[in-house]
């Protein structure tokens, strides 16, 4: 194997190779570049400016970008309808350069906040509305291969971009090889006052519970908290990425920071995965705590399926989903579940709905006719958001949003943002919700909320 700073110069050379090609002297479009990297990366570093990440640990793959290549933006009701326009006039003159037969190329994130209308709260986020972003330099790991990846927009100077290659891979590539970190002593954390606190919670929940109940349209809204962290050191955003990664590998790992604070997720629910016209989309709703005991736990899962209020929860959110895809699917297939998923500190009702995508749909159609789902605003959709911006005392931002990965082709793969958290400095603001709906106890609906926010919170003490 190639020492670092060998592997540094030989993948120069071949940066150097491809920028003498003719698809670097088009008047117009991007140009991707991966280079393959000798083996699988089970992080990516942390570096200043623009970056994300998507890690999930089961599944092997990592998706990391850094600074901006070309980036859109949007806000409103026609936020996705935008950046689908800007995205279908982008794809067709994005040339990809595999020299290495990697497989692996150029990809963009499509990330947006909870509702299209702009925070009112000033400093309140320091992410875009709604975002389609394509990173300069890039990682790409699957269980069987890896690829440093740059992308430019043209025209170029040739001198100025090999410039400014060269400098991302001075960067990058020596982090790549540093050794696994070694994890920081569990830190005490201040917990601040929770949004809203309980009383003012149990209130907000009787309203809910009231507007369900009345003769009207409203069958279930999902009510968040947020809670305030203080620690008594600076958050390593690298370690809490890899202690979120080993408490819950089967959750996809969201990092996402566009400025001065991050944006971490560590969600167990998949908007949708499209690839080539399958479409799969996970139902999620429905939730039970963990036992230490094995027999406690079993007992609390045949409960979990059992219980007529957490398996009518489910079922609103299937229906939903499965009504949606029908409106962009040529063919549903029958419905998978619900199952149990478990996770460290909680296990929820899960069911699984594919189909097979028309000719016209992509990543942005399939994200306006899923999100929000049930699971995370309520049923129906418009009722519930407008009910939640009434009544809610904080705006949710991202929190309850979606981001993800999109490929040139615009297939790709969307995650609902949950068990979120802000993290700037040694502060962070925790997000966490629950579903609401006839049966619904205040105290137990708090109870379940503090189950999730001890995942973030958790991992926050190791970073």
């Amino acid at each position: 194997m190639l020492a670092p700073l060998q592997r540094l110069e030989q993948l120069k050379a071949r940066v150097r190779e491809a920028i003498a090609t003719p698809a670097f002297t088009r008047a117009h479009g991007l140009v991707s570049l991966a280079l393959e990297l000798p083996q699988p990366l089970h992080a990516a570093p942390e570096l200043s400016g623009p970056r994300f990440q998507f890690a999930h640990n089961h599944r092997g793959e990592l998706r990391a970008g850094y600074g901006i290549a070309a980036e859109w933006r949007a806000e409103g009701e026609q936020r996705l309808r935008q950046l689908r326009q800007r995205a279908r006039a982008t794809a067709p003159d994005w040339h990809q350069l595999d020299p290495d037969e990697t497989g692996l190329g150029g990809f963009a994130m499509l990330g947006f906040a909870a509702t299209p209308e702009p925070t009112t709260t000033p400093g309140a986020s320091d992410l875009p509305n709604a975002v389609y972003w394509i990173p300069e330099a890039a990682l790409n790991t699957t269980n069987e291969q890896s690829a440093l990846i740059l992308t430019t927009r043209l025209p170029v100077e040739p001198e100025a971009l090999l410039a400014r290659w060269d400098d991302w891979l001075e960067r990058l590539v020596p982090l790549l090889a540093q050794p696994a970190r070694t994890p920081q002593t569990p830190a005490t954390l201040e917990r601040g006052p929770s949004e809203p606190a309980l009383e003012p919670w149990r209130d907000l929940v009787l309203a809910a519970l009231d507007a369900i109940e009345r003769d009207g349209p409203l069958e279930k809204l999902v009510l968040c908290r947020r809670q305030r962290l203080q620690g008594h050191r600076r958050f390593d955003l690298d370690r809490l990425n890899d202690a979120l990664a080993y408490l819950f590998p089967s959750c996809q790992v969201i990092n996402v920071r566009h400025r001065e604070s991050c944006f971490v997720a560590a969600t167990p629910e998949r908007l949708f995965t499209l690839r080539g016209r399958r479409v799969e989309a996970d139902a999620i709703a429905g939730t039970a705590c963990r036992a230490a005991d094995a027999a406690r736990d079993a007992a609390l899962t045949v409960e979990l399926l059992g219980c007529a209020k957490n398996l009518h929860e489910h079922q609103v959110v299937v229906e939903a989903v499965r009504a949606a895809l029908e409106r962009c699917c040529e063919r549903i297939e029958p419905i998978e579940g619900p199952q149990v998923m478990q996770l460290n500190n909680a296990q929820h009702l899960w069911s699984l709905v594919r189909g097979e995508i028309d000719a016209e749909g992509d990543v942005f159609s399939l994200a306006e006719l899923l999100h929000p789902t049930p699971a995370t605003n309520g049923q129906p959709r418009r009722d519930a958001h407008d009910w939640l911006r009434r009544n809610e005392p904080f705006e949710r931002d991202w929190y309850t949003g979606a981001a993800g990965i999109v490929e040139p082709d615009l297939s790709g793969e969307l995650w609902v943002l949950l068990r979120c958290a802000r993290v700037a400095g040694d502060t962070a603001e925790l997000y966490a919700g629950a579903g609401i709906v006839p049966g619904s106890d205040p105290v137990s609906e708090w109870e379940e909320i503090d189950h999730k926010l001890a995942a973030m919170s958790t991992a926050l003490q190791f970073a």
